[in-house]
């Protein structure tokens, strides 16, 4: 829903596509669709045919783009922290029709890799604090304008992001949520980092990535073998009172991915709606 954004912005036949992928993650018995599409104006036609989509699905949406000079997408120039908090809140009151109560937005997801850098590398890790915590209020005041019950905050990360900036007052700030995007090998070493993550911040834990195979950590995986990673991993994960939920990442054209090109199930879809059908 990122990469191809402008490629597909004027190819109608490509909500085809969408209408797949958007019924498949439907089917699996999850409560949101992340769409990482950008929020610049260029592209919010494109990011509407994906909302639409999931709304006729039944879906609630987790907003997990970002503006594109923040990274530098799509040849955009850098932006400012500054300019950033102030296109975020414009981004939402110009686009009231987007939102539905119960979808979830992330001003700045994968924050750290975009703006003046990573705090591990300029050391500014109170700036990066006020950074996001200026975005999140920002959000949170424009989704109260328009009168939306969107839940601002998810603020996904590297894990070492999140042990070097996630303090308790940070996440207070942050709606008492930490959100990490996290590839280990060993199931039972994600849920101990959980675990970890939840009794410095003092607030619950969200996986903002969750998903085997990585090759660099897990080798290349079987169908079989991905599935039984799942089992594993999620059969821990179900019991860690610190855990809220989990966002599987990526549904088509990753080595972690659930379905092929066409649409063809992977053996790990039916583990992954095993869980999610047991969701309270």
């Amino acid at each position: 829903s990122r990469d191809i954004a402008r490629e597909k912005l004027a190819d109608n036949s490509f909500d085809n596509i969408i209408e797949t992928q958007v019924k498949n993650i439907a089917a699996t018995g999850a409560t949101h669709i992340a769409l990482a599409t950008p929020y610049d104006e260029e592209f919010v036609p494109f990011l509407t045919r994906w909302v639409d989509s999931a709304r006729s699905h039944g879906l609630k949406v987790w907003f997990r783009g970002n503006f594109s000079g923040w990274e530098k997408w799509f040849d955009h120039d850098q932006m400012t922290r500054e300019e950033h908090v102030a296109a975020t809140k414009a981004f939402i009151k110009a686009n009231p029709d987007l939102f539905e109560d119960g979808d979830l937005f992330t001003p700045c997801p994968e924050c750290e890799n975009g703006g003046p850098g990573d705090p591990r590398l300029t050391r500014d890790f109170e700036g990066h604090r006020r950074f996001l915590i200026a975005t999140h209020n920002a959000a949170t005041q424009a989704f109260w304008e328009i009168g939306k019950k969107v839940k601002v905050g998810y603020h996904s990360m590297n894990y070492d992001v999140a042990l070097a900036i996630m303090d308790r007052p940070t996440t207070a700030a942050l709606g008492g949520v930490v959100t990490i995007d996290h590839y280990v090998k060993s199931p039972s070493q994600l849920n101990a980092d959980v675990t970890k993550i939840a009794e410095l911040s003092g607030g619950k834990v969200f996986l903002g990535e969750y998903g085997a195979p990585i090759p660099d950590i897990h080798g290349m995986l079987s169908q079989e073998e991905q599935a039984k990673w799942l089992e594993e991993s999620l059969s821990l994960l179900k019991n860690n009172q610190s855990l809220i939920g989990l966002s599987y990442w990526v549904g088509v054209g990753g080595s972690t991915k659930l379905w092929d090109e066409d649409g063809t199930a992977r053996s790990a879809v039916s583990t992954l709606t095993k869980y999610y059908s047991q969701r309270q």
